[in-house]
């Protein structure tokens, strides 16, 4: 009886294990393709600000994702977004143009004015989002998604990443640039805390004394 009971037991383990197993098998594998927009990332929020804990940054304000080995995309954070305001129209570096580390890579414009953005990683531009020339407001609208600024192919990934943020450092970073901004106004820090803590869509817009190239080319380096 008691062997019996014993080959019951196994015999059910078995076809328990071959029926998750069918079941996996079945599941759909998703690959992205370069150039398509990244997974929704996690809302972690600094002031306010949202800053996904599965990207890397730069001082810059700008964020990398890699694609795959040697592919990276690029983008700007909800810091510069909502920094730079409502922006007019964006240049950014055409494909196959080599970007090196710290340099001016693209520029943002409004009002007549224009700001530039350092590149936050050292390679060859491959693709860059034109659905940004027709609709600029996606930088501030969707950062971390639809408003990708390029993908670059980085044959040295571990020498550039030594210039990027630690990871474990992301969140005090971006606590000290938001201080430092709102230092410049204190009611904009009001204004956000009214407004649920999430930033305004144009915090420059409560700076009417500051020129706003002045202002961006502080927090983008540039």
């Amino acid at each position: 009886m008691t062997v019996i009971l014993v080959l019951a037991t196994l015999l059910a383990f078995i076809a328990l294990d071959y029926f998750l197993s069918r079941r996996k098998a079945a599941q759909p594998v998703v690959v992205r393709p370069v150039g398509a927009i990244p997974a929704e990332p996690q809302p972690v929020y600094v002031e306010g600000f949202m800053v996904p804990d599965n990207l890397r940054y730069h001082p810059g304000h700008a964020w990398l994702l890699p694609e795959r080995k040697h592919l990276v995309r690029i983008g700007l954070d909800e810091f510069a977004g909502v920094l730079a305001g409502p922006i007019a129209k964006i240049e950014l570096p055409k494909p196959g143009r080599w970007l090196r580390q710290g340099q001016k890579a693209w520029t943002l414009y409004r009002d007549g004015a224009k700001t530039e953005m350092v590149s936050p990683i050292e390679g060859e531009v491959v693709e860059v989002n034109s659905a940004l020339a027709q609709n600029p407001s996606l930088l501030r609208q969707d950062p971390y998604g639809r408003g990708w600024l390029m993908t670059v192919f980085v044959p040295d990934e571990e020498s550039t990443a030594r210039n990027l943020l630690p990871q474990g450092l992301v969140r005090n970073w971006m606590r000290e640039a938001v201080e430092r901004l709102y230092a410049r106004q204190p009611q904009l820090a009001g204004a956000v805390a009214a407004d649920g803590g999430r930033p305004t869509p144009d915090v420059f817009a409560g700076l009417p004394d500051a020129s706003w190239e002045a202002v961006t080319r502080e927090f983008f380096l540039s």
